[in-house]
Formats: structure tokens, C-alpha cells, sequence
């Protein structure tokens, strides 16, 4: 009887675990053997509304995408790390700013020619990218790439951050960005994969 039951749920099962292994968005306008990055800038520990986090807010949304989009991830890190308390950070990342630093960046970076599309993701700092992300972006060559950016933010939007990408990667197509707050990625993280999924099905490239 047990072995009749089994032979009944097992078909079952194997077709749900095949719809969920295999099912995945496919972004509209893409080449078939299109490869795909996903390079961003997160932070964890203290953070503004979400207190200290174990994972940052832009790294949640990095891994929705690159989970669904079976993507290659990078992500983009200073040799020296920056505060773990928020004011500490802050004030570095405005101290960067002012001065237009270009962080150096830990790691070796990704052979960009491998890649046709590339997901930049970031948080807004003082209305603008982190100042590691312009040295990511100017270290590499970008053109004729596609240049998806997704950024968290606190009340600020995308802070017009696609024109800066457009400016130190003139050569690429950059993508209006997709931006949601830090504190919607890190404390409603299903409503926040729901939302990337559905922004994710929405792009087109052409």
C-alpha cells in the first residue's frame, strides 16, 4: 500500500521540484547565450532604520537576482573596510565625496569582456553612489554592455545616480534603475523578492 502511495506522490513531486529548479525569468530582448553579471556594493553592520545587520540591504536584493537569473555575482569591495558604526561610515562617505576619492577596490576584479549585461547594484550615499562604485566603473572597460542599476535607498530614490553611470560609461546602454528602501529589503523580504521578480520581468533591452 505504502509502495501504491509512492508511486502516486512521486510524480507529483518530481514535477514541482522540476517547475521551481528550472522556472526563472528571462529578460525580454536578450541574446539566448547572453551572459549575465551581477555586481554591487553592500554594507552590513549598523544601518539607518534596521539597526546592525548581518547581510546589507543591496546584497539581499544582488542575490534575489542573481538567484533568478542564474547570474554570475561580484561583489564590490575596499581594501580597507569602511566604519562598522553608522555615523563613523557616514561621515567617511561624505569625507570620499568631497574629495572625488576612488577607493581601492579588494579582490581581483571580473573579466568584464566575458559579460553582456551587467546588474550594478548600490546603496544612495549622500544622494549620490558610493565612491567605490566609480572606481569599479572606471576600472573597467563597459562598452557595448548593458548596465542594469538597482540601488536601496532611505527617502532619497535613485538620486539620479543612471546619469552618473552614463557619464563614467559612455560607451554602454545604461537602464532606467530600480530602487527600493534598505529597510523594505531587509524587513519585508518577500514583499522585497516579489517586487525585484517583478521588475526583473518588466525589463526589456530592446
Amino acid at each position: 500500500m505504502l509502495t501504491a502511495a509512492l508511486a502516486v506522490l512521486l510524480p507529483i513531486i518530481t514535477v514541482n521540484g522540476a517547475a521551481n529548479l528550472f522556472a526563472q525569468t528571462t529578460l525580454s530582448g536578450a541574446k539566448k547565450d547572453a551572459k549575465i553579471l551581477v555586481a554591487y556594493f553592500s554594507r552590513a553592520d549598523e544601518n539607518y532604520n534596521v539597526g546592525v545587520i548581518e547581510k546589507g540591504n543591496t546584497q539581499i536584493l544582488a542575490e534575489f537576482i542573481a538567484d533568478e537569473l542564474k547570474a554570475d555575482t561580484f561583489r564590490i569591495q575596499t581594501v580597507t573596510p569602511y566604519p562598522k558604526a553608522y555615523k563613523a561610515c557616514t561621515d567617511t562617505a561624505m569625507a570620499e565625496q568631497k574629495k572625488k576619492a576612488r577607493p581601492k577596490l579588494a579582490g581581483t576584479l571580473p573579466n568584464l569582456s566575458e559579460y553582456d549585461i551587467i546588474f550594478l547594484g548600490y546603496p544612495i550615499w549622500w544622494g549620490d553612489l558610493p565612491m567605490a562604485v566609480y572606481t569599479f566603473l572606471e576600472g573597467g572597460d563597459f562598452a557595448g554592455k548593458t548596465i542594469i542599476p538597482f540601488c536601496t535607498h532611505e527617502g532619497s530614490g535613485d538620486a539620479g545616480t543612471a546619469r552618473r553611470i552614463e557619464s563614467a560609461c559612455p560607451k554602454a546602454k545604461v537602464l532606467p534603475v530600480f530602487s527600493m528602501r534598505g529597510q523594505t529589503a531587509q524587513r519585508s523580504q518577500d514583499a522585497a523578492k516579489r517586487d525585484t521578480l517583478k521588475w526583473l520581468g518588466g525589463i526589456k533591452l530592446n
